[in-house]
Parts: structure tokens; C-alpha cells; sequence
């Protein structure tokens, strides 16, 4: 038996449980705090929750979920206390109350940007592909992809999934981080500096490419609802909020045991960077920059570690950065707008209108993105 107890004030990314009407726990009934990201609304038992609430039941109860996006986003996974959503990456789904739970709907703008090495790679709203910069290895040659969802820009290629599952790749191929071809069922990707790697449906990971530091080991992983790729190491995170790591930890960067109740996570060059729940973010490895001097932030809702430095996108739009800024990479205290952001030796900002802004290194044209206009 359902009781709506309250629905709270506006939309925000971060919800914290609350109580309500004996919904602590314990025999009489359990509560439910759903809520969803930027970019679309949640439907529960086919009512739809605009904005936040918190609703009760019996234990054992089992809950429709249904998360639609709005126009230019798309629902990427349910994210918070997951551990008995039937599937965390399928926007209609259910959860078992067994327990008092806090359930998040992550929604994502259909286009998107990624900084590699020298070049950048933007995401229509149409699933076609556009890049600018280094193009020695044919990274760049991007022009005839269709039917793409998500991407990732390495050192010197480019990763693309594609909306059945499959992949594609261009680029610099000598560690084999482009033999993506045989890939399938795949719902995420990821590139790192030579290693690529694949977030299967089942919750599984698959990876290509260099392996000298042991970075492509990640064939014994289960229930990864996200996957992030670094320099010489891969990430992953578990759908209970907890993080694995595999590869180089010379710098402290697999050292994740301590991060948890995370909902996203970035690798970066040499350090790890882990999004919690509340909008507070940690961060391990390497810090001879600042760049994980991050425990100060707040309201944080996506994190992307770039090469040496971090950056951080506020619920409000605006953005911060902390590490390295010999090229002001970091130097991002003006934007506005902002719906998603990348970096590599430089920091990109995309904006809720599709539009694209950068700083920091541009030494192959990477920068130039004034005429991009990805909606």
C-alpha cells in the first residue's frame, strides 16, 4: 500500500531520505525517495513526481519505475541505492522495497563533447559525429557515423557506441584500442590514453588495448553500472556505490576503497576522481597540482578528471576547477549554462544550447569550437 507523503520543492540532483509516517524502516512500511537528474521526469506506479518525493510501503513491496527524457536528453541509468532496481541502464524497470531506499534518475543531453589528446569530438543532437584538431591517425574521421549515443576521445582515436550495442573506432591502433568491431550489448564506453573499454548490459566489462599495467584486467567485474578509463589505469562503479580499480597505482589512483556511496567517477591521468550522492566529491592518486583538492565543493552533478587537473559542474550550471593551469585550463570561472564538461590538457564546457566553449591547450586547433552548434 502506497501513501505520497510530501512532494518537495524543485528538481535537484541530490535527495536525501527523510522519514515519513514510520517509512525509517523496521515492520510497518519503508520509504522511497526517488527523484531525477536535469533533463526528464520519473513515473512511479504510472504516476508521474514532479520533482522530488518520498513515498512509503510495505516491505517487499514491488515498485514500477519509468524515467522519460526530455526532448535533447536521454535516460542513462538509475543511480543511488540500486542494489534491487531489476536494471539500473533500462528506463522501465521496478525496485523491491526491502529496505528504506534513495533512487535517482540520470538523465543526459542526446549531444555531448570529449577531449583526446590533441583533438575534440562533439556529439549531435542526431547521432552524427563531428571533430576538430590532431588528425595524424584519423582520429578526425568521424564524418560518416550515424545512429551514435555515446563516445569517448583517447590519446589519438575515437570510440563510438553506436544505438544497438555495437562500437566503432578510428584512430591510432597500434595496442589494439580500436578493435571494437566484435563488441556487443554494450550500453557505455570509455577511452583511455591506449586502452579502450566497454560497459556490457549484464553489468560485465569488456577492454582492449594496452595492458602493461594491467589496466585492461577488468574480465572478473560485476554489476559496473559505469566505467572510466585513465592514462595507465580503469575504473569502475559498482551498482551498490562502491568502486573498483585495476591498473597503475603508482600514485594512489586504484586506491578506491575508501570512496564510497558514489554515483559517478572519472579517471584521469593519474588520479580518480568519485561524485557522491550528497554533491560532495573525493579524489585519490596524484596531487602534486591540487588537482584533488576537491573536498571543499559542493552541489556538484558530473566530474571529469582531465590529464592533471579536475573539473567540476554545479547543479546551478556554473563550473570549477582545481590542479594544473599552465594553459588556464582551469580558468572556467565564467561559464554559465553549462550541461556537461571534458578535459585533457584543456577543459570543455558544453551548453544547454548546444553550443561549446574551451580553454587551455589548443596547440592542433582543438579549441576551435565557436561555429559548433551541437542541438
Amino acid at each position: 500500500m502506497k501513501r505520497i507523503c510530501s512532494f518537495l520543492l524543485a528538481l535537484a540532483l541530490i535527495a536525501g531520505m527523510v522519514g515519513c509516517g514510520g517509512g525509517g524502516g523496521g515492520d510497518e512500511s519503508y520509504t522511497l525517495t526517488i527523484d531525477g537528474t536535469a533533463g526528464g521526469v520519473v513515473t512511479v506506479d504510472e504516476e508521474p513526481i514532479p520533482g522530488k518525493a518520498m513515498l512509503t510501503y510495505d516491505p517487499g513491496s514491488v515498485v514500477s519505475l519509468n524515467a522519460t527524457p526530455s526532448a535533447n536528453y536521454r535516460f542513462v541509468r538509475w543511480i543511488g541505492d540500486v542494489g534491487t532496481v531489476t536494471s539500473v541502464t533500462t528506463a522501465e524497470t521496478s525496485i523491491t522495497m526491502n529496505s528504506s531506499y534513495n533512487v535517482i534518475a540520470y538523465f543526459e543531453p542526446d549531444f555531448m563533447v570529449s577531449a583526446g589528446g590533441g583533438h575534440t569530438v562533439g556529439l549531435k543532437s542526431d547521432g552524427t559525429v563531428i571533430a576538430v584538431g590532431k588528425n595524424d591517425a584519423g582520429q578526425c574521421d568521424v564524418g560518416n557515423w550515424t545512429d551514435i549515443v555515446q563516445f569517448a576521445a583517447g590519446e589519438d582515436y575515437t570510440v563510438g557506441l553506436k544505438a544497438d550495442g555495437t562500437a566503432v573506432a578510428v584512430g591510432w591502433n597500434y595496442h589494439g584500442q580500436c578493435n571494437v568491431s566484435n563488441w556487443t550489448d554494450i550500453v557505455q564506453i570509455d577511452a583511455g590514453e591506449k586502452h579502450t573499454v566497454g560497459l556490457k548490459a549484464d553489468g560485465t566489462v569488456v577492454a582492449v588495448g594496452r595492458n602493461e599495467s594491467g589496466e585492461c584486467d577488468v574480465g572478473n567485474w560485476t554489476d559496473i553500472i559505469q566505467v572510466s578509463s585513465g592514462d595507465y589505469h580503469t575504473v569502475g562503479l559498482k551498482a551498490d556505490g562502491t568502486v573498483v580499480a585495476v591498473g597503475s597505482d603508482d600514485q594512489g589512483q586504484c586506491y578506491v576503497v575508501t570512496l564510497t556511496n558514489i554515483i559517478q567517477v572519472s579517471a584521469g591521468g593519474y588520479h580518480t576522481v568519485g561524485l557522491k550522492a550528497d554533491g560532495t566529491v573525493v579524489a585519490v592518486g596524484f596531487d602534486m597540482y591540487g588537482q584533488c583538492n576537491v573536498h571543499s565543493w559542493m552541489d556538484i552533478v558530473q566530474v571529469a578528471a582531465a590529464d592533471y587537473h579536475t573539473v567540476g559542474l554545479q547543479s546551478d550550471g556554473l563550473v570549477t576547477a582545481v590542479g594544473a593551469n599552465s594553459h588556464e585550463q582551469c580558468t572556467v570561472g565564467g561559464w554559465l549554462n553549462i550541461v556537461q564538461v571534458a578535459g585533457s590538457i584543456n577543459t570543455l564546457g558544453l551548453r544547454a544550447d548546444g553550443t561549446v566553449i574551451a580553454v587551455g591547450y589548443c596547440g592542433y586547433g582543438e579549441c576551435n569550437l565557436t561555429d559548433w552548434d551541437l542541438n
